[in-house]
Order: C-alpha cells, then sequence, then structure tokens
C-alpha cells in the first residue's frame, strides 16, 4: 500500500505528541493487558468559600431581576440572528462568509443505494450522523500539533469514527464509536475529484484507510458496508479544527483516576500530563486528551475511545449549561470556529442547515445520550493488535441502531408501525420462503425454506411456497412486503412464527411477500427470538451523558 495505516510514534522528531496512529493497539508486553476496568470515582475539590457581598450601609441587598438571566439569553439570541442570519447589510454578508467558510462533499462514494428509513407510528424518521476525526498534515498547523513529519502531507486516515443516531421521536441519541483498528471490507469507491475507482477489498483492511479512498463518503460507505444504518449526514473535522473549535466552547473538565503522563522513554504519547482529579481542559490539552491512548485504561484505542466519550459528554453538559452562549462574541468564534473547522456532506452545506441539526439535536435530554463502542475481539496472528466486530454483539448493537432502538434501555414513544388495513383470511395470503441462510463462512442450511413452509403451512398458511433458486444470504430473517396493502399480511405471517413485528418491511425489490429464512435461524424449531434481544451488549461500555461521576482509570505505566 506503499504506507502503513498505523504510524509509530517513536519515529516522530516531536517527544510528548502521539502520531496519529500511535502503536497497533497492543501493551507493552504484546498482548492486551487488563485494566482496572469501569470508571473510576471523580475527585472534587472543595468549593471556595463565599458568595454575594453584603450590601453596604444604607443600601439594601438588590436582587436579580425575575426572568432576567432569561432576556440576557433572548437578546443573545437576538444579536446572533442580526449578525448570522440576517436578510441584508453587514449581516447577510457575514452569513455569506460563514458559508464559504465550510467545506463540503459527496456524501457517499460508494456503489450501494443506502436504504430508505422506516417511519415510526407517527411518520417520524431517525438521523444519524457520521463523525470523522482526520489525522491530515496538510497544513502549517496541523503538522505542528501532529507531529511525525515524515507523514507531512501524506494520505489522511480517519483515526476517529462516531455515528450519532438521533431517535426518530428525539427523545434520546445513541453513539456508536468504531475503534480505528477495526478490519472489515472496503466497498469499492469513487473518487469525485479523480474519479479513480478503488475497487471493493478482496481482504480486510484496517477502516480508518476509508478515508484515503476517494474522502469521507467512503468512510460512509465502509459503515454503511458493515453495519446497514442508513447515514444522513457527516462532519469531519482535523487536527487544527478540534483546537480552534475546543478554544471557542472554552474549559471542559475532565477526570483521570491518578496523576497522568502520557509520555513513555520510547517517545510514545500524546504529552497530556494532568493532576489527580477534575481539571477543565481546552485548546491543545483538549486535543490532546482526545488523542491519548498511551496512559489510559490499557493503552490500546478502546481507552481512547472511552476518553473521547467522556470529553463529549462533558462538553455537552457544560454548553447547556448556557453560561458559555450569552456572550455575542464568543457566539460569533464558535461559529466563526464551527464553519473553518468542518467538512461536511452537500446536505449540510449552509449555516442554517448547521442551526437547524443542532436544533433537531438538543431535543434529546442529556440522561438519554448514551455512549458506546463496537462490541470487538482482538485478531491473532499477523493480525495481532487489529479487533473485529464481535459475533453477535457487534451485530445486535447495529441492528438496535437501524431498529431505533435507544441503547439506555429506557422505553422510547417509538413504537413499531402496525398495519391499518386488517390482513386477510391466513388461508388466503401467499407467502414464498427463501433460504437465506448462508454466511461468509457456511453455505445455505439444507432444507431451511421447506421447513419453514411447512411451519407456515400447519398454520393455516395454504398459499405458502418455496422459492429454490440461489438468493443473497441475510444475517437476520426478514419479511419483506411490497405495497402497504400487503403489510397486514405479512404481519400476520411474522406473528405465526413468532418473528419480531420490526423485522417486517416494505421493500420495491419484491413482488408478493417474501419470508427470507436468515443465518440467525439455520436450526429446526421455532424462531429463536433471543431474551433480552433490545438490551444494549455489556462489551459496549455504555456511558450515559449525565454522569457526572466518570473518570478516566490512569495505566500505571503512565503515572508520575
Amino acid at each position: 500500500m506503499g504506507r502503513s495505516s498505523t504510524r509509530e510514534e517513536g519515529t516522530r522528531p516531536r517527544k510528548g505528541h502521539d502520531g496519529p496512529q500511535g502503536d497497533r493497539g497492543t501493551s507493552a508486553s504484546g498482548g492486551r493487558t487488563a485494566g482496572r476496568g469501569g470508571h473510576g470515582r471523580r475527585q472534587r475539590s472543595a468549593a471556595p468559600e463565599g458568595g454575594e457581598q453584603p450590601a453596604g450601609p444604607g443600601r439594601r441587598a438588590r436582587r436579580p431581576a425575575k426572568g432576567g438571566k432569561r432576556r440576557i439569553l433572548r437578546w443573545a439570541a437576538s444579536v446572533l440572528a442580526l449578525l448570522i442570519l440576517g436578510t441584508g447589510g453587514a449581516g447577510y454578508l457575514y452569513y455569506r462568509h460563514l458559508n464559504a467558510n465550510i467545506k463540503k462533499e459527496d456524501l457517499t462514494l460508494g456503489d450501494k443505494q443506502m436504504a430508505d428509513h422506516k417511519a415510526n407510528a407517527a411518520g417520524q424518521t431517525p438521523l444519524n450522523i457520521l463523525i470523522i476525526g482526520s489525522d491530515a498534515r496538510d497544513s502549517e498547523e496541523n503538522q505542528k500539533l501532529g507531529g511525525a513529519k515524515e507523514t507531512f502531507g501524506g494520505t489522511p486516515l480517519a483515526d476517529v469514527q462516531m455515528l450519532l443516531h438521533l431517535s426518530a421521536d428525539r427523545s434520546n441519541i445513541s453513539v456508536v464509536s468504531m475503534p480505528r483498528d477495526t478490519m472489515l471490507t472496503m466497498p469499492k469507491c469513487t473518487d469525485p475529484d479523480t474519479k479513480k475507482v478503488y475497487q471493493a477489498s478482496t481482504k480486510p483492511v484496517q477502516t480508518n484507510e476509508s478515508l484515503g479512498r476517494g474522502g469521507p463518503g467512503c468512510t460512509v460507505a465502509a459503515w454503511y458496508e458493515l453495519t446497514g444504518i442508513t447515514i444522513d449526514h457527516f462532519m469531519m473535522i482535523d487536527f487544527a479544527g478540534v483546537v480552534s473549535m475546543a478554544d471557542a466552547v472554552g474549559g471542559v473538565p475532565v477526570c483521570v483516576d491518578a496523576n497522568v503522563y502520557s509520555h513513555g522513554l520510547d517517545g510514545k504519547g500524546s504529552g497530556l500530563k494532568l493532576k489527580e482529579g477534575t481539571t477543565p481542559v481546552k485548546g491543545e490539552q483538549a486535543l490532546q486528551w482526545l488523542r491519548t491512548r498511551y496512559g489510559f485504561e490499557d493503552n490500546t484505542d478502546l481507552g481512547r475511545a472511552k476518553a473521547q466519550h467522556q470529553y463529549l459528554n462533558s462538553m455537552v453538559r457544560e454548553l447547556r449549561k448556557g453560561t458559555k452562549l450569552t456572550d455575542p462574541g464568543k457566539l460569533m468564534n464558535l461559529a466563526e470556529a464551527a464553519t473553518n473547522a468542518l467538512t461536511v456532506d452537500k446536505g449540510l452545506d449552509t449555516v442554517k442547515k448547521l442551526y437547524d441539526l443542532a436544533e433537531e439535536l438538543k431535543k434529546a435530554p442529556t440522561n438519554r445520550i448514551t455512549m458506546t463502542t463496537m462490541p470487538n475481539v482482538y485478531g491473532t496472528g499477523y493480525l495481532s493488535g487489529r479487533v473485529f466486530p464481535k459475533p453477535g454483539e457487534a451485530e445486535q448493537l447495529f441492528r438496535m441502531v437501524r431498529e431505533d432502538i435507544p441503547l439506555d434501555g429506557k422505553a422510547s414513544k417509538r413504537k413499531t408501525p402496525v398495519a391499518k388495513d386488517t390482513s386477510a383470511p391466513v388461508g388466503e395470503i401467499a407467502i414464498t420462503v427463501r433460504n437465506a441462510t448462508g454466511t461468509d463462512t457456511q453455505g445455505p442450511a439444507r432444507g431451511r425454506a421447506n421447513t419453514v413452509k411447512d411451519q407456515l403451512t400447519e398454520a393455516g398458511f395454504a398459499k405458502a411456497g418455496v422459492d429454490s433458486q440461489d438468493v443473497e444470504p441475510a444475517a437476520t430473517t426478514g419479511i419483506l412486503f411490497p405495497s402497504a396493502d400487503l403489510e397486514g399480511d405479512a404481519q400476520a405471517a411474522a406473528k405465526a412464527l413468532g418473528i419480531p413485528v420490526s423485522q417486517v418491511k416494505k421493500s420495491t425489490g419484491v413482488s408478493g411477500i417474501v419470508l427470507a429464512v436468515g443465518a440467525d435461524w439455520r436450526e429446526d424449531g421455532a424462531y429463536p427470538a433471543k431474551a433480552g434481544e433490545e438490551k444494549t451488549p455489556d462489551s459496549a461500555g455504555a456511558l450515559n451523558g449525565a454522569d457526572e461521576e466518570a473518570c478516566m482509570h490512569v495505566n500505571p505505566g503512565y503515572t508520575w
């Protein structure tokens, strides 16, 4: 490939800073070490004494006018609206200036069209946004912040990848991080500028290489290939963008359970140096926090993802307090920093669209934000230190996002759509059963379509038949129907077999009702609906957005 996707920190000329990649995800002993797991306890220092000054002689203590804070917020919002969303004069020119700052690229560079969202009972659809952190060293500022001179001007890598899912009813947000060391099959991508075609890979490739296959649109295509989750937008940011945004937002409190210095004798580390307890970080120190792997947990990318989750949750809590957003000057600085820092898809190409998206995200309360990491397992042999999606549990997490199931385990306002029309008598419902039980490592299980057809017949579906032709494998059993008038019939079949109604979907690719028996039903018997199938796997390391006690565990080899 001409360049490894894992940049070694030990070769950089500037000590004390992570390279874009760090090591290959192993501990100093070459394996995955067991950290103390879980979140430490936040260390709190006593608040300084004091309060309001007493009234002087001849004075009465003044109380803030009722509603004063609200008036300040309204005033600030009005000023911002005039400055940024004004329709004439300087306001209009500044609005155009901010729009011109935003860099835009195609949403997806893959050759597969993403499926449409399925609306909930109220007709609402979810929003999925892929957040990408680029390690590009394509500017003087990025080179200064990233170090690793040998990579200057090289192909950028997508070292941070987080999928943000806003539920259809806007009641909750779920975030799934994919470790940058994840190995997956790359889809075919075409560079929109050079028209160079990157063919689909024939063997696993590290996920962060997707960015070098034409741009962020290929990272989107790779996510869709692996997860089946429809992605509506992406936002990409580089080193300099993180620093400028962190400065504009202001200090974000982060916590470590011991003194930490991310700097080893071999030169590996981000340079982050913090005392035990809680410290507000911003600017370059915030970037160091977000890039630290040597010093957190077991010195792998998994610990770094956890630290990123804690930072983002803390930043959201700070912003929602409102204290940072009452100053028009700070608001303008934040708008300037954000529009300069971001590369977005063409569906988010104006300040107005970004503002509207932010307003949608604000609808989900902080205590309904759930941060997770894709369940994973380590590779062996020459792939030691790389990670792969954990069989069963990774797909369970992806399915919950696809089906808009909250990752925090709380009930959502979302309800599975139920057909408005009643089904026909089961004896008159024609259903074609297909054997889609094949996998990447196994052929189709013999006789599964006939066996399931017999179960339908026993349930009264006299017109059930079998499609004996080769069909595309499916990981999960599903029932497809072509038009609304057949939805009730399809749901009746699902109910008869114990298949969740959420697995009944409309498709233009079928002419009648089709039951595809997937790899999750290779064995005889009733459909194996799993207990707890709507529970987030423990291996995803879920962290709630309102958890102010979360504290990073410091690796003992990086204390001071």
